[in-house]
């Protein structure tokens, strides 16, 4: 039958009737390769409830690295087996075209294999890590992203988390939903908010001076520059002027000689100059040029020198008049240079001249502008982070509100789960605390420290037995309470808010006789709805298994190999009665085995 198929009929022989389960993602196979004390395995799952046995040693615990492996866990090198070059993880994922996995991963470039995505992992003996999704190389983060759509797993670290407020906290939340999650998204960013608005107004109060000084600085320089009037380019001119005024004399004679070289002087009546040798020539050719079109061409073009000289010649005798050797002028010129100077090695830049200082004072003085008007920005900030903690207060008390209401319908689920969990007196329930601030939100005439998540510190606690006060868990549970306590939350959560895939490492420790009876039913239960994979010790939770898988190991005395093995019929009666006794063998253990199989049938 194709694992999308809704109704699910194990091959076990567990079947319970009339039971179908609806499952979006099943988790079809790994195949595992030089992993830890596993040397080459294949593991099929089933889409309903599979349980994973053996001894302690031969690597149970491989096939929940193996998952994490391929979820993004962290990788380590002394994950690969020894001998090896590198460990694969190959994992086969039936996925629906539309679910929030099969889209992420298709936006990463990979494609589904026949409804399925394929990932896989490989470790170097070096450390190295690489992923792959659907034929695509991708980022091991991916696989992390993909893993929050597919995936719970809980093994013994999921049940130390849950001792901690913060994911008691996180799981209140969740079972909540929208009544929850839609005013701590508004919370948070006003919470965000406010806190940017009080770092800016901590860093203006406490820089006053600072800025203070800044802006005395600042106002003293524009004021310089303008004192100076300051023109754009007007210290490139100044210098070009400077440049002719210390030169007049030699300029005045360079162009008085050009002037007679070109137009004649008249104090030599006898010299020959330009104008009147190429008027000569103009003239000759004048004479003739009808006889020529070429000839006439240059003719026309000496007249252009001719015409050209005589306007050349004219500018220089002006030239020559207005040039003025003024040397108080050259003096005001250098002192107004030095003056610029000044301005430019104070706030300019090197090469940059004038328009540096032109810039530099057009700069300083928004930044005046700004510095200047702290007193009103502080003025705004203040006001907005009143308004802030008030919107916070305001919110921090909608999501007191919604937590106290699912804390009281989530424990009261999680305490009739525990009544089917052979913990019929136990009672759960939350506690929500506040913590008073001086600099906390005003709430209903109390001063609440807050954070991120609001005022309210959640506690989970448990009653074991009637008259027994109510105790934080992580005081008042054993081990065993613990698991069925986590098992409790995570079947309520799989009513209100489903995850395909179940992966419990040991969920059952500390557990036995009755209780493990019930722990296994419970997990079949779950097993209706969502694939369910559960590493246990407890042959009264493997019975309930829709999969019985069995690892396995033996010894050539040089290299362990661990396989996987199915377990079906006799074999699963005699993998039973070894963990029920330690003997496959034992008729008493083969008769306890084959009733706890018959028990789990009937669901009894």
């Amino acid at each position: 039958m194709s694992p999308h198929d809704p109704v699910i009929t194990p091959t076990t022989g567990v079947a319970r009737a009339g039971e179908p389960r609806m499952v979006v993602s099943v988790l079809e196979e790994m195949r595992i390769k030089a992993l830890g004390v596993i040397d080459d395995a294949v593991v099929e799952l089933s889409p309903g409830f599979t349980a994973v046995t053996g001894e302690t040693g031969a690597g149970k615990t491989m096939v929940v690295t193996s998952l994490g492996l391929l979820l993004g866990g962290r990788a380590d090198a002394a994950l690969v087996r020894v001998g090896a070059k590198a460990a694969v993880v190959e994992g086969r994922i039936a996925v629906a075209p539309d679910a929030p996995a099969a889209r992420r991963a298709e936006e990463a470039g990979a494609e589904l294999d026949e409804g399925a995505l394929l990932v896989s992992r490989t470790i170097s003996a070096e450390g190295r890590s690489r992923a792959h999704v659907g034929g695509r190389a991708v980022p091991v983060g991916l696989l992390a992203e993909l893993s929050d759509d597919l995936v719970a797993v809980h093994g013994q670290t999921d049940q130390q988390g849950l001792l901690r407020a913060a994911r008691q906290r996180e799981a209140l939340d969740r079972y909540a939903g929208d009544a929850v999650s839609v005013p701590l998204a508004a919370y948070r960013k006003a919470y965000r908010r406010l806190r940017t608005v009080a770092a800016e107004l901590t860093e203006l109060t406490t820089r006053a001076r600072e800025r203070a000084q800044e802006a005395d600085l600042l106002r003293f320089g524009i004021q310089e520059i303008e004192a100076a009037e300051p023109q754009p380019g007007e210290d490139v001119e100044l210098a070009a002027e400077a440049e002719r005024l210390g030169h007049a004399e030699a300029l005045a004679s360079a162009a008085t000689a050009a002037h007679g070289a070109l137009a004649g002087d008249p104090a030599d009546p006898e010299g020959v100059d330009a104008a009147t040798l190429v008027a000569g020539a103009h003239r000759a050719l004048e004479a003739v040029r009808a006889h020529d079109p070429a000839l006439a061409a240059l003719a026309d073009r000496l007249g252009e020198v001719h015409i050209l000289l005589s306007d050349i010649a004219g500018e220089l005798a002006g030239y020559a008049d207005d040039l003025d050797a003024d040397p108080l002028r050259l003096a005001a010129v250098e002192e107004r240079r030095a003056a610029l100077g000044q301005l430019t090695r104070k706030y300019g830049e090197d090469g940059e001249g004038m328009a540096a200082v032109l810039a530099w004072a057009e700069r300083s003085a928004d930044r005046l502008t700004e510095l200047e008007g702290d007193d009103d920005r502080i003025g705004e900030l203040t006001a907005e982070r009143d308004a802030l903690r008030v919107e916070l207060a305001d919110l921090a008390r909608t999501l007191t509100e919604a937590r106290a209401d699912a804390a009281k319908r989530f424990a009261d689920a999680v305490t009739e789960e525990l009544a089917e969990l052979a913990m019929p007196h136990a009672r759960v329930s939350f506690e929500l605390k506040h913590s008073e601030d001086p600099e906390g939100l005003d709430i209903d005439g109390r001063t609440l420290a807050f954070g991120p998540h609001g005022t309210d510190e959640v506690e989970l606690l448990l009653a074991p037995h009637p008259g027994a006060p109510p105790r934080p868990i992580a005081k008042g549970a054993s081990g065993g309470e613990l698991s069925r306590v986590m098992l409790a939350v995570e079947v309520v959560f799989a009513d209100s808010d489903p995850v395909p895939t179940y992966l419990f490492d040991e969920v059952d420790a500390g557990v036995g006789g009755k209780a493990a009876v019930e722990v296994g039913r419970r997990l079949a239960r779950l097993a209706r709805s969502a694939q369910v994979v559960v590493v246990t010790h407890l042959p009264q939770v493997a019975a309930f298994a829709d999969r019985h898988l069995v690892v396995h190991k033996t010894d050539d005395g040089t290299v362990t190999r661990s396989g996987v093995k199915a377990m079906e019929g006799e074999d699963r009666v005699r993998e039973l009665s070894r963990m029920l006794a330690g003997q496959e063998d034992s008729e008493l253990a083969r008769a306890h085995a084959e009733e706890l199989l018959e028990a789990a049938r009937s669901g009894a």
